[in-house]
């Protein structure tokens, strides 16, 4: 799916949800933990309960990867029983050298075929160069996170650019201060385009995101923290909706946990829809 598709998507259903199936096989419901497909007949019953009220899917790959090849197997079986009119996210935080990376492209964009992945740019341009060289797929680079050590690094100041945002490497009297996941984003942003770059921005961080819309206004922004880690709903879309939206805001365990009884698929679907009420409203008032 492109972005195009997206934002048409987003604004037919009035909706910039993206559901996050980060699925523990030790918090499904206790009448699906004896099922030997347990957690896969759990997500299909959370993206049917789901499904009308949200515009995207995001897999986180670790609660997968850490169960082996049958986590592998159950991971490319939930990816296909998602209608191919959502958006679909590997949250899988790649990122290494370029022939290492291209490999990751190939397992993610080629083998899974997820329409975005999320990458760590610590590494530089030419570890997130193979992912943006796909067409029609989509690259979430990490931004600036809500987890608290987000201070420890992306919060740093750097003292001094010259004007291709190349740090000096001394100090002078007049220096122009950044903070380090400035430079990151606004360097990023350089190497693609709003059609197949994304950056994540956490909703505990919403204070920041007026700024984060000065270095990229055009951007898709992926936004985790919102439901259970605490994020406002309200003040992520009133700083960081554009004129195509230009939101996903993902929600996870507010969500597929909403209840631990045989009621969580409409438990699901009615968080979910509140969600997509509330969303309608700030769509409505940009």
């Amino acid at each position: 799916m492109t972005i195009s598709s997206l934002v048409q998507h987003i604004q037919e259903k009035q909706s910039y949800l993206c559901v996050g199936l980060d699925t523990d096989l030790q918090k499904i419901p206790a009448h699906l933990k004896e099922q030997p497909d347990a957690m896969l007949q759990f997500n299909k019953a959370i993206i049917d309960a789901t499904l009308p009220h949200c515009v995207s899917y995001k897999i986180n790959t670790a609660f997968y990867e850490a169960m082996g090849l049958k986590g592998w197997e159950i991971m490319q079986e939930t990816l296909a029983y998602i209608p191919k009119t959502h958006f679909t996210i590997a949250d899988a935080k790649r990122g290494d050298i370029g022939n290492t990376s291209t490999q990751y492209a190939r397992a993610f964009f080629e083998a899974m075929d997820f329409d975005a992945i999320t990458v760590a740019p610590y590494m530089g341009e030419d570890s997130i160069r193979p992912f943006l060289e796909y067409e029609n797929k989509v690259t979430i680079v990490l931004g600036l996170t809500s987890n608290a050590g987000s201070n420890d690094f992306q919060q740093l100041i750097l003292e001094e650019y010259d004007e291709s945002l190349t740090m000096v490497p001394h100090i002078t009297q007049g220096a122009v201060s950044k903070r380090l996941y400035e430079h990151v984003i606004g360097r990023v942003a350089s190497w693609g385009s709003p059609e197949n770059l994304m950056f994540v921005v956490g909703a505990t961080q919403a204070t920041e995101f007026e700024n984060i819309r000065d270095i990229i206004p055009e951007h898709f922004l992926l936004v985790p923290g919102v439901g259970a880690q605490g994020g406002s709903l309200e003040a992520v879309s009133k700083f960081g909706l554009n004129k195509d939206a230009g939101l996903l805001v993902n929600a996870s365990r507010a969500i597929i946990y909403a209840s631990e009884g045989e009621d969580f698929a409409n438990k699901a679907s009615s968080v979910a829809k509140a969600y997509q009420e509330e969303m309608a409203v700030y769509l409505g008032n940009r």
